[in-house]
């Protein structure tokens, strides 16, 4: 390898961080997060079970995807390690809301972001009439694997 390729290779490098994480299926918990069938989900129940005599005790996993409200569901040996999405939650600044059906939102910095879509469903009908009956809105995004979305809306209290 040239001098040009190895500098090539670090520069198409990211910080390392990671969008998931191993976790013992045993350690799992309900209310938790974990990526069923390659989604984010919450975990709304579990039960373990014990088998036979030289079998593994099994962890049953019901989750809802955060993003589209899906209902999954896996099964997994207690011993085995499943995937945990690393699930970031922010607040932002309602400023606008586009023609095109996207938000205009002021993080904490004062930067702008345009780039999340009305939710679809109540919220998003909930967020637009508060906006056009001119109330200052807080509105919770939740994002996890690279999949962004507003969760649920406060009033700003300045």
């Amino acid at each position: 390898m040239s001098q040009d390729e190895i500098q090539a290779d670090f520069e198409g490098g990211d910080s390392g961080a990671s969008q998931v994480f191993p976790a013992q299926c045993s350690s799992l918990r309900k209310n938790g997060h974990v990526v069923i069938k390659g989604r984010a989900c919450k975990i709304v129940e579990m039960s373990t079970s014990k088998t036979g005599k030289h079998g593994h005790a099994k962890v049953h996993l019901v989750g809802i995807d955060l993003f589209t409200g899906k209902k999954y569901e896996d099964i997994c040996p207690s011993t085995h390690n499943m995937d945990v999405p690393v699930v970031k939650r922010a607040d932002y600044q309602l400023i606008d809301i586009s023609d095109d059906g996207f938000l205009s939102l002021m993080m904490d910095s004062g930067e702008v972001r345009d780039d999340i879509k009305v939710p679809e469903g109540d919220l998003g009908t909930e967020i637009k009439s508060k906006f056009e009956g001119g109330e200052d809105l807080l509105l919770t995004v939740l994002s996890a694997m690279g999949q962004e979305t507003v969760v649920a809306t406060k009033p700003n209290m300045k």
